[in-house]
């Protein structure tokens, strides 16, 4: 094969190649490429500036796309050039984004691998150590989120998530209209939202926040209510119905020490069936329920009153919201359920924090749906110690699943 028709292989925009050479028995194809004629035109890889004369040249071998079933290196003729700002620098050449010794295509298809895959198989799929799998998808990200235009945070939700035994929980700031990460911070304290209205949102852009997704935990609201005084704090229904999965949960377990004898293996076991909805039992699960509903009245009751919670976010006007709230605690009144009146208690404490939701509409499900996102990214890499890393492997995920379900919609 001819040089010129390697040049046309190859790809690289203004480069040609002038040797090459071929080892079958190895599987490997190195070509040496540099300039064309009339392509002198350098770039201070330090300013951007254009120059015309060039200092000296060295040669740069870096590892590129495989070319059919051959392992395929570039050896770079590349220039030093004499900036008046910068001194002498390296020229900066697009394939080259990096000092290490890949390809920007083939740092990308690395980079486009470990979204659908885990470090270590793509480490086995292109011979690489799992670290350098790691360093060469961080650097890819990090172009990525460059290049992209980053949206703005008008309604944005606050969660924790357990990390592991070390660092138990880190602090996880979403943007609810796009539905991805914005910043993850150490601890679940309030210094650590502090740390990132401080550092990471201006004073216009804190202003402009009208609305914040969180759960019943009292730093997160003192930090949003001292930093973003426009705000209206949502208490999320997810974390609500939490609350009374414990309560239902708690009746449980009375019943189940109060049962005595044989009556007792009626309720042991029945943990999950009780936390689940209604409507996402089977047709044998909902006859299971009702012998025991049948059997105990007491975990009947919890579970209506667990189930009916639910339709409380179904309200649009304030007043309607409050009046079904004050008959479903009416309802509590002769039901001798300790647990369910201290969630009763702890709804009227935060009562202002739930019915914003009829004031401000938010997406209640996103939240949960970024941390299950994260969890799932957790579970595949077996942890991360770099949260920047983490970060934006998830605002990856969530953005390319955007694009993909609008494009499916528009076809």
């Amino acid at each position: 094969m001819r040089d010129r028709e390697l040049t046309r292989l190859l790809g690289w925009p203004g480069y040609r190649v002038y040797r090459h050479e071929i080892d079958e028995r190895a599987k490997t194809l190195k070509l040496w490429i540099r300039r064309k004629r009339g392509n002198r035109q350098l770039v201070c890889s330090g300013c951007g500036r254009k120059l015309e004369d060039a200092h000296d040249f060295s040669e740069r071998e870096v590892r590129d796309l495989p070319c059919m079933e051959f392992r395929t290196t570039v050896v770079v003729e590349l220039y030093r050039v004499c900036c008046p700002d910068c001194g002498i620098r390296i020229e900066k050449v697009p394939q080259l984004p990096s000092k290490a010794p890949f390809s920007k295509r083939f740092e990308d298809a690395v980079g486009q691998a470990c979204e659908s895959a885990a470090a270590r198989q793509v480490a086995l799929r292109f011979g690489l150590a799992s670290s350098t799998v790691r360093a060469i998808d961080l650097r890819y990200l990090e172009r990525w989120v460059a290049a992209r235009r980053t949206p703005g945070l008008t309604q944005m939700g606050v969660d924790e998530i357990h990390l592991g035994k070390k660092q138990k929980f880190i602090t996880v700031v979403s943007n609810l209209d796009t539905g991805e990460p914005v910043w993850f911070g150490r601890e679940r304290k309030k210094e650590s939202l502090d740390e990132f209205f401080r550092t990471e949102l201006s004073a216009g852009q804190r202003k402009r926040i009208a609305a914040a997704c969180v759960d019943m935990w009292e730093p997160y609201r003192l930090s949003i209510e001292q930093w973003a005084p426009n705000c209206r704090i949502i208490y999320d229904k997810f974390h609500v119905m939490q609350h009374a999965n414990q309560a239902i949960d708690e009746v449980r377990r009375a019943e189940f020490f109060r049962k005595g004898g044989p009556m007792r293996g009626l309720v042991k076991g029945k943990r999950w069936l009780l936390l689940s909805r209604w409507t996402n039992l089977s047709a044998g699960k909902r006859q299971e329920l009702n012998r025991i509903f049948a059997l105990n009245r007491r975990v009947f009751k919890a579970y209506l009153l667990k189930e009916s919670l639910d339709r409380l976010w179904t309200y649009h006007y304030e007043g309607a919201m409050l009046n079904y709230l004050q008959r479903w605690i009416d309802q509590l009144r002769w039901q001798r359920l300790a647990p369910f009146q201290k969630l009763a208690l702890l709804l009227l404490d935060h009562l202002d924090g739930i019915l914003n939701y009829c004031r401000t509409k938010v997406p209640l499900g996103v939240v949960e749906a970024i941390n299950g996102n994260i969890k799932s990214l957790l579970r595949r890499g077996r942890g991360y110690k770099n949260l920047r890393y983490l970060l934006l492997k998830a605002q990856r995920m969530a953005a390319t699943r955007t694009e993909f379900m609008v494009f499916r919609k528009a076809a």
